[in-house]
């Protein structure tokens, strides 16, 4: 056994704990408070495996799962940011990939490497996995805004037209789920007033 690996592994084990300290903008389907990183990486993670099947394309399940549950570790020293923080969205590519570098640089180097790749091709966006994975990402916060009544969109007084670009992800891994579940969930709240709905839902 290789102790020092075993160290490098468990301080990364222990760092990642405080993942569940970085509260999201996201409220719980309850309503009664928003969730926190891990709970969303967690969330997501299960929601891959019970959906894989609407994915446009093949994909390996258990890297997008992986994706998943790694993809927000960064927030860690980067911060939840918000999806509609014009100012807060020009720095968080720099802010999580220096996070990166720091957090995943806890592990030995093979898992650190592996770790950073799947990381980076989540952000790209461009493997079926890291499509699907996003599609997921993006299902999972608008399944909780409706089920809480549209209440994170309605205080920050959310326009379409803002969700707009973020939605065109969820059709690009999966066309399924954003026909048959983000689509009407987003029109049910643009009629109940909770989105303001400044342009047409049909431009995603």
């Amino acid at each position: 056994m290789d102790k020092e690996r075993l160290r490098q592994q468990m301080d990364f084990c222990r760092e990642i704990d405080k993942e569940k300290e970085v509260f999201r903008q996201s409220y719980l389907c309850s309503g009664n408070r928003r969730e926190n990183d891990a709970e969303h990486a967690w969330h997501a993670a299960l929601m891959a495996v019970i959906l894989e099947e609407y994915a446009n394309e093949k994909v390996d399940l258990l890297k997008t799962i992986t994706m998943l549950l790694i993809h927000d570790v960064v927030e860690i020293d980067a911060g939840d940011t918000y999806a509609y923080d014009v100012e807060g969205l020009k720095s968080q590519a720099e802010r999580e990939a220096k996070a990166a570098d720091r957090i995943y640089g806890l592990l030995p180097e093979d898992q650190r490497e592996r770790m950073l790749a799947l990381f980076r091709e989540f952000e790209e966006g461009e493997s079926p996995e890291a499509r699907f994975a996003k599609a997921l990402d993006n299902v999972q916060p608008v399944m909780q805004n409706d089920a809480s009544g549209g209440k994170d969109w309605r205080e920050k007084g959310i326009h379409l037209s803002q969700a707009i670009e973020r939605q065109k992800r969820t059709a690009r891994g999966s066309q399924i789920l954003w026909d048959e579940v983000s689509k009407p969930m987003i029109q049910k709240n643009i009629d109940a007033g909770n989105i303001i709905g400044d342009v047409s839902l049909e431009e995603v």
